[in-house]
């Protein structure tokens, strides 16, 4: 199977063309190559294929063979390997997720020793996409999280969740897959390991949940640790990043426009007022590409 490794500000990918290749186990592949022991080393595998009602399909799958609704940054990445693999010429692309149809916007590169003389060759790399998020999902049922403690509430925002015996504060939000923030002072000295398993299979999330852990810098930064739900820690989350500008937002922490600061990398986030609409922009890179041999089984 030819793959191709690349990554979201550290939160890296295996990546299969499937208008060339046939993934036939995705679940048990994403597991395989996602294994930085034995396999190649991802937070999981994303197959590129055909779509009817977008320009491609991005098929989501965690290290745990998971399926994922959305990543924002596997999205960008997605949008670089179609442009750069010439599979489409336009810089504006459409993308079906789960989540449904996001719409990216590519920022090609041009060589600097070769400004004057534009081609191919010096313009078809793409180093940052911007990608419109969609709308949030703020509704607990459509999240979901089934909060007991009140069944009257239209918001989960700033409310007490009992983990590990320790009582914190959540927002709760869905970018086509769900979120829980807790804002903290001490990112760095929080034992992911431990209390990201607690989160992500608490009662309260019947489909489990990515948790975000956010310290507020100033009115237009906060820097982020993320666990995801079937990867674990990761160097980067892009819908958990626009979750937490939501978060922000919604408790009067920020402005609206934010860099959220994450272990591989920087985001910029916007939630647009009058649209309701968040857009992601953030860099998109390639580290290599290889043939790996798949057991037998999984043919």
């Amino acid at each position: 199977m030819k793959f191709t490794k690349m990554h979201g500000i550290g939160n890296d990918y295996i990546y299969v063309n499937c208008f060339e290749e046939t993934v036939p186990h995705p679940q048990d592949t994403a597991k395989f190559v996602s294994d930085r022991h034995f396999g190649i080393g991802s937070d999981g595998l994303i197959l590129i294929k055909p779509s009817n009602k977008a320009d491609f399909e991005m098929a989501m799958y965690n290290a745990d063979g998971s399926r994922g609704e959305m990543c924002g940054n596997a999205i960008r990445c997605v949008a670089k390997y179609v442009y750069d693999h010439h599979m489409i010429d336009r810089t504006d692309i459409c993308i079906e997720t789960l989540a449904g149809i996001k719409y990216a916007q590519l920022e090609p590169c041009v060589s600097s020793d070769n400004k004057a003389s534009i081609n191919k060759v010096s313009i078809n790399k793409v180093s940052m996409v911007r990608v419109n998020m969609g709308k949030p999902e703020l509704e607990p049922e459509k999240i979901p999280v089934m909060y007991t403690q009140s069944k009257d509430l239209s918001r989960i925002i700033n409310c007490p969740i009992t983990v590990g015996g320790i009582e914190y504060r959540m927002t709760c939000v869905s970018m086509g897959n769900p979120h829980c923030v807790v804002f903290t002072d001490h990112t760095d000295a929080l034992d992911l390991e431990k209390i990201g398993p607690l989160f992500e299979h608490h009662p309260c999330f019947p489909n489990r949940v990515n948790t975000e852990f956010v310290k507020v810098i100033d009115q237009n930064t906060v820097e982020m640790r993320v666990w995801e739900r079937g990867s674990g820690e990761t160097l980067a989350c892009g819908t958990g990043a626009c979750a937490v500008t939501v978060a922000c937002i919604l408790n009067e922490l920020t402005q609206r426009a934010v860099t959220v600061k994450l272990l591989g990398g920087d985001l910029k986030i916007e939630w647009e007022k009058d649209t309701d609409l968040i857009y992601m922009t953030g860099p998109a890179e390639c580290v290599f590409e290889g043939d790996i041999t798949l057991p037998d089984v999984f043919r």
